[in-house]
């Protein structure tokens, strides 16, 4: 009868191999080493075969699915979130948003962004958008990704932890009348709210893109502009259009007088 949590078929195989071995009268060193590492063949494989959990990003509940819908459903779905996310909560913490960066640019102060998987490649697109342009043939911007350098990324999560290797560069780059923009479609980002932390310490303004609820990132966030949904793919798809349309404001205001 096999156990439902044992790979029951790999400590059967691997017995099998060490009873050529072990009833051996005098067993040699070498023949000693192959049993150790058989042994550890059973301590590598034969682990609980138990069910994978749920992914969480396979059903959410704003309805979308991995699979099961089809494209037009889908936009759809997609357009709903992002009307739901058309609320005075989320253009009054994006206007101040946008005063905050407009002073910080205006000053030369720099505005530094983050984020961890999808968010970390939005933190590179936001940085793009301002150090080459968005709309306007402009000045650059001081805008630095916390994400991408990965010679950093490696080494401070190598030598110490990777929770603190957005606040170890804060506290490189941050000064007071900056600004820091944090990506989490969770909000629980451990190094994104230790970031924001690090960044008040310096006195800089923290701007949070999460999704619903703003997770921990809530209480660090001077502007928390939280996407009314609970599926990482739909945050992330209403955070493009968030952070374009910050990017465009800023430029905008800067520099008012480029064509």
């Amino acid at each position: 009868m096999e156990c439902p949590y044992w790979n029951t078929a790999a400590i059967a195989m691997t017995l099998d191999n060490l009873a050529r071995v072990i009833p051996m009268r005098d067993v040699a060193p070498d023949r000693a080493l192959e049993i150790a590492m058989r042994l550890r063949i059973i301590l590598r494989y034969a682990r609980p075969n138990r069910p994978k959990e749920k992914q969480t990003r396979t059903k959410a509940r704003d309805g979308c699915e991995e699979s099961g819908l089809s494209i037009i459903d889908y936009l759809r779905t997609s357009a709903e979130v992002i009307e739901k996310s058309a609320t005075s909560e989320i253009a009054d913490a994006t206007g101040k948003a946008i005063e905050w960066m407009t002073e910080a640019a205006g000053n030369n102060a720099p505005i530094l962004v983050c984020g961890n998987g999808g968010s970390a490649a939005d933190a590179m697109h936001i940085t793009g958008e301002l150090v080459g342009r968005f709309l306007k043939e402009r000045k650059a911007l001081n805008c630095i990704c916390l994400s991408a350098n990965p010679a950093i990324l490696t080494a401070w999560s190598n030598d110490y932890e990777y929770e603190t290797v957005f606040s170890r560069q804060v506290e490189a780059h941050g000064t007071k009348g900056g600004v820091i923009i944090g990506l989490s479609t969770s909000g629980n980002s451990a190094n994104v709210v230790n970031a924001f932390a690090e960044a008040r310490r310096a006195g800089m303004k923290t701007i949070g893109l999460t999704g619903e609820g703003g997770g921990r990132m809530a209480e660090h966030s001077d502007a928390l502009i939280a996407v009314p949904s609970k599926s990482t793919p739909l945050i992330q798809q209403v955070h493009i259009c968030l952070y374009h349309y910050l990017c465009e404001q800023v430029e905008a205001r800067v520099f008012a007088d480029a064509p």
